[in-house]
């Protein structure tokens, strides 16, 4: 498989419900020149009335600064690769089973298709798991 492999590190902030903090949240992150890879945000059904938000991502010092005063922090339970490659039918399967047949849980994942390449992201419990399914991807 021709696939781009890597550790990402994620940031998370909380996000209010009113109708614009979202956007917010995001147009201080463009004010400080981010270039956002990846988002997904839900709510936070623990925290009634608030929102979580995940990016990646953040690099260098002007965006960590950035980040920072807009709430965000990198999470430290949540360790991530991301995947990019050419599409194919099946391909999403192919990278779970390649990493169930390792005995290694995936935390949580998304993934999208955009013309002819795949970009997924998976979330893993510990560092040693990411370390393992960057090296096993990258031998697929």
């Amino acid at each position: 498989m021709d696939a781009f492999v890597e550790k990402e590190e994620v940031w998370a902030a909380s996000v209010g419900e009113a109708p614009t903090a979202l956007a917010a949240t995001l147009y201080a992150l463009k004010d400080a020149g981010v270039d956002l890879d990846f988002i997904i945000m839900r709510r936070a059904p623990e925290k009634p009335g608030t929102g979580v938000i995940f990016v990646t991502p953040i690099l260098g010092d002007r965006e960590v600064q950035a980040a920072t005063e807009a709430g965000f922090s990198v999470t430290r339970k949540l360790h991530s690769v991301r995947v990019e490659g050419a599409n194919e039918p099946g391909i999403a399967g192919k990278l779970a089973q390649a990493i169930g047949d390792h005995g290694i849980k995936v935390r949580g994942m998304s993934a999208a298709v955009s013309g002819p390449r795949f970009v997924a992201h998976f979330g893993l419990d510990s560092a040693e798991d990411q370390k393992a399914v960057i090296d096993l991807l990258s031998q697929l």
